[in-house]
């Protein structure tokens, strides 16, 4: 093996354990070797999207297809960024028809039309959704992910034969994704199966707590910092609920919660009751006990990098706080 091999196998190695670092050490000793090796280009920008860094990300993986106009590993990470967590729909779409115009590979083209399918399910192009997710090759796939994504696909358009079967798919080649047991839990709800959708929840509580964060998640500290700055960011009527609030953090809902009933997706969970003379018009947060979890975890996953997680703090907590206060309104008109 040469020496730009050797560092190459060694750096994909320590990204797929987590060590970001010394996989990008690795792809910086290949780019010295060989400055225009696609190959060191993609795995840099690997390690970049690890660490939550979007734009240099995608700045590597152009330059890897720059270098070779048919990488189509390089345009797939891409795409797959470009969706979530950059929202660039129109970039990624354009990325997948790149993909589909070189590959042969049903692996290949499974992956881009996915990708292509969730941008556009994003977009609210549903019609053309339809018709991406009809040229899909007939699963159950060999690559249980490809299993998975289907089934979410054909969940999100209603198809939930299709849905289930291949999510069932998806769990017999691997048991441990997590994703795949939350839309499992989703299935067993439309079934009515109320038990086996809080088993299937808790196994994804479960595992992605034995995930835990990305390797770019911010300590304890700055996150407290970002939900200050979230907080500040909401309209001063919702704040002035919050400067009263009890706040807790934590890693993921709580068990008992998901038994209860709570998505272990949330991001926020507020609890609210009423202390004195309010009415279904006027709330007074003077007069209203308010209970606020976060749960870093969801918040890290809805975010998709460090840029994102303010915005994604303070959209979950206008929502949820939104919808506490609307519940409490309506409890004290009865």
């Amino acid at each position: 093996m040469d020496q730009l091999s050797a560092h190459l196998d060694r750096g994909w190695d320590l990204a797929q354990r987590g060590d970001t670092r010394g996989a990008e050490s690795s792809a910086r000793r290949a780019l010295e070797i060989q400055p225009d090796s696609p190959e060191a280009h993609n795995l840099l920008g690997f390690c970049a999207a690890l660490e939550g860094d979007c734009e240099e990300a995608i700045e590597a993986y152009q330059q890897a297809i720059f270098l070779d106009e048919t990488y189509v590993e390089a345009m797939l990470n891409a795409a797959e960024l470009l969706v979530h967590p950059m929202a660039k729909y129109d970039e990624a779409v354009n990325m997948c028809d790149q993909v589909l115009d070189v590959s042969d590979y049903q692996d290949e083209i499974v992956d881009a039309l996915l990708l292509k399918f969730e941008a556009m399910m994003a977009q609210g192009e549903t019609e053309q959704a339809h018709k991406v997710l009809s040229s899909l090759p007939d699963g159950p796939y060999e690559n249980g992910a490809h299993c998975y994504l289907a089934g979410r696909a054909h969940f999100e358009l209603g198809k939930l034969d299709g849905a289930q079967r291949l999510i069932e798919a998806a769990l017999q080649k691997e048991p441990r994704n997590a994703d795949a047991h939350y839309y499992a839990a989703l299935l067993c709800e439309e079934r009515g199966d109320r038990h086996g959708a809080c088993a299937e929840f808790l196994q994804t509580r479960q595992l992605e707590l034995e995930m835990g964060m990305p390797p770019w998640a911010p300590d304890g500290e700055s996150f407290l910092r970002f939900t200050e700055k979230a907080v500040g960011a909401l309209e001063p009527e919702l704040q002035s609920f919050l400067r009263r609030a009890e706040v807790y953090v934590a890693d993921l809902p709580g068990p008992e919660v998901v038994v209860d009933g709570v998505d272990p997706r949330t991001l926020v969970l507020v609890d609210a009751a009423s202390l004195g003379p309010n009415n279904s018009e006027t709330v007074n947060p003077e007069h209203v006990s308010l209970r606020v979890f976060l749960y870093a975890i969801n918040v890290m996953r809805s975010a998709g990098s460090l840029q994102g997680v303010e915005a994604a703090i303070a959209d979950a907590l206008r929502i949820e706080l939104c919808g506490a206060l609307d519940d409490l309104r309506r409890d004290l008109s009865k």
